[in-house]
């Protein structure tokens, strides 16, 4: 049985934060008293930068559970995630960098980040609108990834924390930005409840007719930070289909899971298959896949996927608006970038699971469209659920 965590002393996190009058509520001073001794500190300093003429900070959300995350409006980003494991002890679910520097000058650029205007792939960064072709920077091979050469990881957002357990970040996109078109009004509420939920709350709005397809890319590990590979997670993925992809890693189209290193209907370890010879996972390096989600219901939204730490006991259950749900086993990551508490970004020691419409949807008609109209409001929520097992 699952178990959600009751209220338990808070003996873990190690964050720095004190409050800025313009953009932090005054409910987060008690987090600049907070004492750490098991996990790395942040020092709100070391988050503290001009960029773009913009400045950069550190935000810190709990809940009454002693769970906590931290956030930068640089790139939107989540730090770190603190969550009780199976005996009570916090663990750093989520991996990332103890200053700004650290995720500017990173080989890998989406760590924690959010992610826009349009998450996953578009082909040959191109798309047309009503006969109109748009052309995009192409940073990812021949094709255009995660919003092009300066997506939202790289720009710095208008952040304000109304109360300790929410940060509302926003950012205006202006048109052609990238190229794409319209100028794009975004805001994203992160809230981290009292159910041990993090809530992702997306909106956006625009001028001229416009795709946009908004995700966060948070790398996680459930049995904590520095803790080795996950291929001995379980993972469970509430879709029957997937989308086989190219060498460009472009969906080819929509295939069954049944019968393949794909299926995760039943509750999987990550790492059973990931090495069988298979095209697929040849093109991805392992599973780097758009899954088709079979809109299993629950808390009123798609039941995405479930995932549990084979150390630390946590499992995070995932639920959507989004009709898919991008499974990443960490295939680039290559030991370059030091983490918050002293270990490298080795190889396939963090996942993602990424909630989103379809890569390249622009490109393929029978795809849930990603067309924003003016007039049209942008808005899906997405639910990151802890408990223990």
């Amino acid at each position: 049985m699952k178990k959600i965590f009751n209220l338990m002393a808070f003996a873990g996190i190690a964050v720095l934060a004190a409050c800025n009058s313009q953009t932090k509520n005054q409910t987060t001073d008690a987090n600049a008293q907070d004492s750490v001794s098991t996990t790395p500190m942040l020092s709100e300093e070391k988050f503290q930068k001009d960029i773009d003429g913009k400045k950069t900070d550190l935000y810190i959300l709990k809940n009454k559970n002693n769970m906590k995350a931290a956030f930068t409006n640089y790139g939107g980003r989540i730090v770190g995630l603190w969550v009780p494991d199976k005996d009570g002890k916090l663990v750093d679910v989520v991996v990332g960098f103890d200053s700004v520097d650290g995720f500017v000058n990173s080989t890998e650029p989406y760590f924690g980040a959010t992610i826009g205007r349009y998450g996953n792939r578009i082909a040959k960064g191109k798309f047309s609108i009503d006969g109109k072709q748009y052309t995009l920077f192409t940073n990812n091979g021949a094709n255009t990834l995660h919003g092009g050469k300066k997506g939202f990881q790289y720009v710095v957002w208008d952040a304000s924390q109304p109360d300790s357990s929410t940060l509302v970040l926003s950012y205006l996109s202006k048109d052609m930005e990238e190229g794409f078109p319209g100028n794009l009004n975004v805001k994203v509420t992160y809230t981290l409840t009292d159910d041990n939920e993090l809530k992702m709350d997306y909106e956006a709005t625009t001028d001229k007719k416009t795709v946009v397809n908004l995700t966060n890319h948070a790398f996680f590990n459930l049995n904590g930070e520095g803790s080795g590979d996950i291929l001995n997670h379980s993972l469970k993925v509430y879709a029957d289909e997937y989308m086989p992809v190219d060498t460009g890693l472009i969906p080819t189209g929509i295939a069954k899971v049944k019968g393949t290193p794909f299926d995760f209907t039943t509750e999987t370890t990550i790492g059973k298959r990931i090495e069988e010879k298979n095209e697929q996972l040849a093109n991805g390096k392992g599973y780097d896949h758009n899954y088709v989600l079979n809109k299993t219901q629950a808390k009123g939204m798609n039941y995405a996927a479930s995932i549990k730490g084979d150390k630390s006991g946590i499992v995070m259950d995932i639920y959507t608006q989004e009709p898919g749900l991008q499974f990443y086993s960490g295939n680039f990551m290559q030991s370059k970038n030091v983490f918050k508490g002293g270990a490298k970004d080795d190889f396939r020691t963090a996942f993602a699971l990424e909630t989103q419409h379809f890569p390249d949807s622009p490109n393929q008609p029978s795809f849930p469209t990603t067309i924003l109209n003016p007039g049209q409001q942008y808005k899906t929520s997405s639910v990151y659920v802890f408990s223990s097992k």
